[in-house]
């Protein structure tokens, strides 16, 4: 098991995807640059693992505002509450954005933008008048991925499914809908200045960029995971065959304690990785640095409550959902860190060419 989870330390990457990221590494993790654009130093060679992922930048960023073409729907239980929940998604006229409405509170509504978020800590929640939607990141997740900006996800529960325990399931609903393309022009946040948030050992910052890109490191202390650090640059694809079928993990020393608390009362082998002391319950792994990547699919879907796409350089550390939309929240407050953006069409993209998954959703 562990030669599936532990490989040698693997490199993809071209050396222009780390220009805009490899001081802030160096410097958050005193590591020396290798030849091929990874890091280094003796004691994490020996212990952890870099993940790159570098792909051509699409020719043609997405114009428009986009949607699904017809409804699709899910069901199963979610991950903390254990709760049953049909989901069922629709489409939205422009400029609507994602919204979530709870079909057994009579179609109450809540958009997906940070000044609704509630509870961050082992999932992402929405509250708008004192109702709740939780564990909402898998989902936001995959439409960013998707490069969808308006959809209506609607619920008959307080949690939505967590189906597999990833977004390979919604981006399988949203393929299976089919994707329209919208007349208005889709605006994006591009950031203009860097911001950085710091909070003991963790770590989240965001870079100018004329793309989207994310390095993102964890450390934990099992022996199949330690200390990984995986980074992709969200265009051509990347999303879909590197990040969305990436699943949440549990350890089961943890189970016990996690339930008494009201959480993780849906979770199983069948939603989630189950790690013991000292490997894993339910291999093999969808990829040998899985639990990295899903952090990265957790980051993508709570920086989809900015209500825009963003173009910028994310880089974190061991930062998670609290850190993810408290960086939101800094960005939104604060209107000289970012301005919006839009592509006249085909002529007019360059810089931005690489902007989000619009090369996975618009080939679809």
């Amino acid at each position: 098991m562990a030669s599936i989870i532990q490989p040698a330390l693997t490199c993809y990457v071209a050396k222009s995807c780390w220009e805009s990221i490899a001081r802030v590494l160096a410097r958050r993790m005193a590591l020396r640059t290798t030849d091929c654009g990874c890091f280094a130093t003796d004691g994490f060679l020996n212990t952890g693992v870099i993940y790159c992922i570098h792909q051509n930048k699409s020719d043609s960023p997405l114009t428009h505002e986009q949607t699904i073409r017809s409804a699709v729907e899910c069901s199963g239980v979610g991950l903390h509450s254990g709760a049953p929940v049909a989901m069922r998604i629709v489409p939205a006229p422009s400029d609507t954005g994602i919204v979530f409405r709870r079909t057994d509170l009579d179609g109450f509504e809540i958009e997906a933008v940070s000044r609704n978020v509630a509870r961050v800590s082992y999932a992402t929640s929405l509250m708008k008048k004192g109702v709740l939607i939780s564990t909402t990141e898998h989902v936001l997740s995959a439409f960013i991925g998707m490069g969808i900006d308006n959809a209506i996800v609607e619920l008959d529960n307080l949690e939505l499914p967590i189906l597999d325990g990833s977004a390979r399931p919604f981006v399988e609903m949203i393929r299976k809908a089919g994707i329209r393309k919208q007349r208005r022009a889709r605006k994006y946040l591009k950031i203009c200045r860097e911001v950085e948030m710091r909070e003991g050992n963790k770590f989240i910052a965001v870079y100018p960029s004329d793309s989207y890109s994310v390095s993102y490191s964890i450390n934990f202390p099992h022996p199949l995971i330690g200390k990984e650090t995986f980074q992709v640059e969200l265009s051509n694809g990347s999303y879909l065959k590197h990040i969305a079928a990436a699943r949440t993990f549990g350890s089961r020393q943890d189970e016990q304690a996690m339930r008494n608390m009201g959480l993780i009362r849906g979770a199983s082998s069948e939603n989630c990785i189950v790690l013991t002391r000292d490997g894993v319950e339910n291999g093999p792994l969808r990829f040998p640095d899985e639990f990295v990547r899903h952090k990265v699919l957790d980051l993508v879907g709570d920086l989809a409550l900015l209500g825009k796409q963003i173009l910028g350089n994310v880089v974190a550390d061991r930062a998670g959902h609290a850190m993810h939309t408290a960086l939101v929240s800094r960005i939104l407050r604060d209107k000289t860190l970012w301005e919006e953006v839009t592509f006249p069409g085909e002529d007019g993209a360059s810089a931005a060419s690489a902007s989000s998954e619009a090369a996975a959703g618009s080939s679809l």
